[in-house]
């Protein structure tokens, strides 16, 4: 296991060489789902009690929170996979771009290692900063996971296709968890 862990700290520390590796790796989607997995108990943990998931559901207790989290993460995994997929593969590609969606599904899971540390959102008065910089971060995460995998010259081309995978991303995790309490 303290392989997968120092995968997870190398992702977070956004180094290239970290998503060749998980690209050629087929047993690394299992560790990428569970990357997604903790990010997303992460997050639930940091945001308990401020995000209101859709139905009422946040008010039923922790247990619901946790599964909708869970459930959400997921499916925004998967459509951000193929998002980036769809567009840095067929939309945007450039000369050399190879890849296939299982590549950018490890690659994409692999991304959200940062997503762990919002558990410190828990935190008085933290919440909201912990949520900002880990996001960015992810993105930044997104962009390295995107250009290694799609064998990109340029960061901006991958920062293009992180950015529009990232808003369906975003867009689906708030109609599926809630928005924030003002």
């Amino acid at each position: 296991m303290s392989g997968f862990f120092s995968r997870v700290a190398r992702a977070a520390w956004l180094e290239p060489e970290l998503y060749e590796e998980i690209e050629a790796d087929h047993g690394a989607t299992t560790q990428a789902l569970l990357v997604v997995l903790l990010s997303a108990l992460a997050s639930a943990v940091g945001a308990l009690g401020e995000v209101r998931p859709p139905g009422g559901l946040g008010g039923a207790g922790v247990i619901p929170v946790f599964v909708v989290a869970v459930v959400a993460a997921l499916l925004a995994w998967l459509v951000e996979a193929l998002v980036a997929f769809g567009v840095g593969a067929w939309i945007l590609p450039e000369r050399q771009t190879e890849a296939d969606a299982g590549q950018l599904l490890r690659a994409v899971g692999f991304s959200s290692a940062p997503g762990l540390l919002r558990v410190f959102g828990a935190i008085p008065l933290l919440g909201p900063a912990v949520f900002i910089l880990t996001g960015l971060w992810m993105l930044v995460a997104m962009v390295v996971a995107v250009r290694q995998t799609l064998d990109y010259t340029s960061t901006w081309r991958a920062l293009a296709v992180a950015v529009v995978a990232w808003g369906a991303y975003l867009a689906l995790t708030l109609v599926l968890v809630g928005f924030p309490r003002a």
